[in-house]
């Protein structure tokens, strides 16, 4: 009989649950606004809903081995979802104990960047690598860190928020996470606009940016912009590139990876990102990493990566 998990993208817009193979292929989906959930409990009804027809599809739960789950805010080992800041349900939420209950399977939940680098490990870039980095560059950054072939969690299943590590501790940006500085706050798609807003008021340069709505300015404008040879635009990638570049020159010398695996929007902008983040990573890297890590980017379909990180903790658990 073919076995199959369930897997649950979480995120603050949709909820997106997959049927998902042991190969890492998605026979079906389903789909719906977590918005329209106000309360855990109608949110759990619509999730045991959804997961119920892709069951009945899969021919039965007896051919459901588990449930998966990435989700922002997750505490691993209580597997609860606390405090999450772009949920409609505060406080701390027993979401797979609710699954757990209604469906009578097996349910697993872990933060989404680290379900990501689980993805990453079963089906993606990091086949047969047991020590690497996966930085997540969207709206935020996010990252999963794996040693000796495992996730580090650390005491509160919290640990590995590179993103809210600083760059510029004294003179940087204040980050929504009440630091200074942080990774986040230059290197997210948010943070490359942050820049580009700031670059175009320093700066007395023509450029193409000047021509777009300053309010609806994104990420993939300042690309488009690099890529017609714009060259604030390119700035504004140089930069982004150099301080990636120097955070990950930091996060070396605590795991030692073998690679460092990117994922997001932000990697479309290729050699534009990638070139001055590798250059100033050997650069400022302690000596005895020069040379030692690969900088790759993921192999995931955007469109399935979240569903697959999701369905890797479910297979590996």
């Amino acid at each position: 009989m073919k076995e199959y998990v369930i897997a649950l993208d979480l995120g603050g817009t949709n909820s997106v649950l997959g049927l998902v193979d042991k190969e890492g292929k998605i026979l079906n989906r389903s789909s719906f606004k977590t918005g329209d959930c106000p309360t855990i409990e109608s949110y759990v009804a619509q999730c045991t809903e959804s997961a119920r027809a892709l069951i009945s599809q899969a021919g039965g739960k007896e051919t459901i081995k588990a449930f998966g789950i990435g989700a922002p805010d997750v505490n691993y080992w209580d597997q609860t979802i606390e405090n999450a800041t772009n949920l409609p349900w505060k406080g701390i939420v027993p979401l797979a104990a609710l699954l757990e209950k209604e469906l009578d399977i097996p349910v697993y939940m872990t933060n989404d960047a680290k379900a990501a680098a689980l993805g990453e490990m079963l089906y993606g870039a990091a086949q047969g690598m047991k020590d690497f980095i996966m930085i997540t560059l969207g709206t935020g950054v996010g990252s999963g860190i794996v040693v000796n072939g495992e996730l580090v969690y650390g005491k509160r299943s919290f640990a590995g928020e590179l993103g809210h590590t600083s760059v510029r501790p004294e003179t940087g940006r204040e980050c929504p996470c009440g630091r200074r500085g942080c990774v986040e706050a230059y290197c997210s798609a948010t943070g490359v606009v942050r820049t580009a807003h700031e670059l175009l008021e320093q700066s007395k340069e023509e450029s193409l940016l000047r021509k777009l709505p300053k309010e609806t300015l994104t990420s993939k404008d300042i690309y488009d912009a690099a890529i017609q040879g714009d060259k604030l635009a390119n700035q504004i990638f140089e930069l982004t590139g150099s301080l990636l570049g120097e955070a990950c020159a930091n996060f070396a010398t605590f795991s030692d990876p073998e690679a460092f695996i990117f994922f997001g929007g932000l990697t479309k902008a290729g050699d534009l990102l990638m070139k001055p983040l590798t250059q100033t990573y050997e650069q400022t890297v302690f000596d005895n990493y020069k040379g030692t890590a690969r900088f790759l980017i993921s192999q995931l379909d955007d469109a399935d990566a979240a569903l697959l990180g999701a369905a890797a903790l479910a297979w590996t658990r």
